[in-house]
């Protein structure tokens, strides 16, 4: 059980699988993670899901074979809770990062972009808080 007087995290891992659903019976089996959220996408695929162990949550979600989709070739990214998502976003254009995915509003209210790191790495960045409300 968790406790809600306790500080969370704004920085969740984001994990892509071919199979999220299998991924989840898996991690569930395998892990003792507990389902917290799943939503499946129009196509019947895992668009989002939410697992937490203790105090942890976990982001995942099934992979897309859309080249322009930046998930498409990163199995795992991070997602990062900002609370000004625009100077955030201002702040990472100034500083030359490579955004992937520009700013934008998401179907579940949340405003979010991506961008690599250096080292190739996929970072997310937004106002969704997977906290809110529990």
């Amino acid at each position: 059980m968790t406790d809600s007087s306790r500080a969370r995290s704004p920085i969740f891992p984001a994990l892509r699988y071919a199979d999220g659903h299998a991924a989840i019976a898996w991690l569930e089996r395998a892990f003792g993670f507990a389902p917290q959220a799943v939503h499946d996408g129009p196509d019947g695929a895992l668009a989002h899901a939410e697992l937490t162990s203790g105090d942890g949550l976990v982001m995942l979600g099934s992979g897309s074979a859309d080249p322009a989709n930046p998930w498409s070739t990163t199995p795992m990214g991070l997602y990062v809770r900002v609370d000004d998502i625009d100077a955030h976003y201002a702040r990472a254009q100034a500083a030359g990062a490579e955004i992937v995915r520009p700013l934008a509003q998401t179907s579940y209210g949340a405003r979010e972009y991506s961008a690599r790191d250096p080292g190739g790495h996929l970072w997310s960045f937004g106002t969704y808080d997977p906290w809110a409300g529990k």
